[in-house]
């Protein structure tokens, strides 16, 4: 499926939602995810981010709408599934081993071994060697992939993370406040990894609550608030002015601001 400017759809949602019980988590929430671009979901917490990519990655299952990978109506059982779709999630907390090894935690659940049947043995110098190859197709330069990953710093673990789901053959990367407990100069290796992820032709999702973050490598911004959309735009539609005060709240952070300015004078 190609969209209007040629990129090819990955995967779409058209008024989709979901609801816990008597909460609405999401209502008529739409937008796409193409290859080569970054889709850029923003909002406060409550706003209904974590149900999106739960129901993207096949943790829940939506209640209404539609779910379509490259043009097809789809439901995803579990995340396995979605993973067989190419829909790779990179989750906030990454569920690495901080004991274990880079190159282990790379592999974690699909290590190269060699020999048959009970003769199977880990082949440490092939996962080494895949590791560091892999790592340095993204332009990822570790001191040692030997090292426990628990001792690099939190934006090296998120490119660790990227690298992999790049590796193993993600179509669609979704990347779950990749940047929230990073200072600013981690963040923005971090973003430069998104970047290259992008480049490489991936469709990506990057789910944070920074328009300062989202702006520079976003091609389209999914605004959220307390489960509804308020706008999916096009970089070219929006300026990260006019994206922060959306996000802020725009009129609503205006009456205060008029209060606060009245109780200085």
């Amino acid at each position: 499926m190609t969209s209007p400017e040629g990129a090819r759809t990955l995967l779409e949602v058209k008024d989709i939602g979901k609801t816990y019980g008597s909460v609405i988590a999401l209502r008529d929430v739409s937008t796409v995810v193409r290859a080569g671009e970054v889709t850029c979901v923003l909002g406060d917490n409550g706003a209904g981010k974590s149900t999106l990519i739960k129901i993207l990655a096949g943790v829940h299952q939506h209640d209404r709408g539609s779910l379509l990978s490259e043009g097809r109506e789809i439901r995803f059982s579990s995340p396995r599934e979605a993973l067989d779709h190419g829909i790779a999630t990179v989750y906030q907390d990454l569920a690495v081993v901080p004991l274990m090894s880079v190159w282990r935690n790379f592999f974690l659940g699909s290590e190269p071994t060699v020999g048959f049947g009970p003769f199977r043995f880990l082949d440490r110098r092939k996962g080494r060697s895949v590791t560091r190859e892999a790592l340095a197709g993204m332009g990822i330069d570790l001191r040692d992939v030997e090292q426990p990953v628990g001792t690099l710093s939190g934006g090296e673990r998120q490119c660790v993370a990227i690298a992999r789901a790049v590796h193993f053959g993600a179509k669609v990367l979704i990347l779950d406040e990749p940047t929230a407990a990073l200072g600013v100069k981690q963040a923005g290796v971090v973003l430069k990894y998104v970047a290259r992820a992008r480049d490489r032709g991936l469709g990506v999702v990057l789910i944070t609550h920074n328009p300062h973050h989202a702006y520079p490598v976003g091609d389209r911004f999914l605004l959220l608030k307390r489960g509804r959309a308020l706008g999916c735009h096009r970089k070219a539609d929006i300026s990260l002015a006019e994206l922060t005060r959306q996000m802020a709240g725009g009129a609503e952070l205006e009456a205060p601001a008029h209060e606060l300015r009245g109780d200085a004078g």
